[in-house]
């Protein structure tokens, strides 16, 4: 995979190489969901629809390295992009580091254990369901606590 350095992850996001970049990645999948953006305010609700390329009992991408050519708006993320997604997860490592917040005390780069993310609860495995089965993604709208759901009305033909 690469050279890494000791204690990368407390780098800049700017300053890490391509392997310590991928090594950030927490495997959590929660960018890998679907979002649904209101019309009205802009504001982005996730979902629980997975692409269809994350495998949903690991939370990981079932084929990577060749994500875009299945998927071509597959979100690319970058240091400059991890600052403007709002939509990141709090516990995201690129959104942490990226505002100079250290990594998550579960993070596998900490505790040596890729297992801790899902022992967190931090990731989306065995609580997704994949795009190719959904059906229409506002049936799936995570709402925040509090927030009522609005009445979608479907078109009638």
């Amino acid at each position: 995979m690469g050279e890494m350095r000791d204690r990368f992850w407390e780098l800049p996001l700017h300053r890490l190489s391509k392997a310590e970049w991928e090594a950030l990645c927490d495997g959590c999948g929660q960018c890998c969901l679907h979002k649904v953006e209101d019309e009205d305010s802009g504001e982005i609700f996730m979902t629980n629809v997975a692409c269809k390329l994350l495998d949903l009992r690991t939370g990981q991408c079932s084929d990577y390295k060749n994500r875009r050519a299945h998927v071509p708006d597959c979100i690319r993320l970058t240091p400059k992009s991890v600052r403007q997604l709002g939509w990141l997860p709090e516990t995201c490592a690129y959104r942490r580091r990226g505002e100079d917040r250290p990594l998550p005390e579960w993070h596998y780069l900490l505790t040596g254990d890729r297992q801790s993310v899902h022992d967190a609860k931090a990731s989306v495995a065995g609580r997704a369901i994949s795009e190719t089965v959904a059906g229409p993604l506002h049936h799936h709208i995570i709402w925040p606590e509090g927030m009522m759901p609005m009445e979608i009305i479907e078109d009638e033909d």
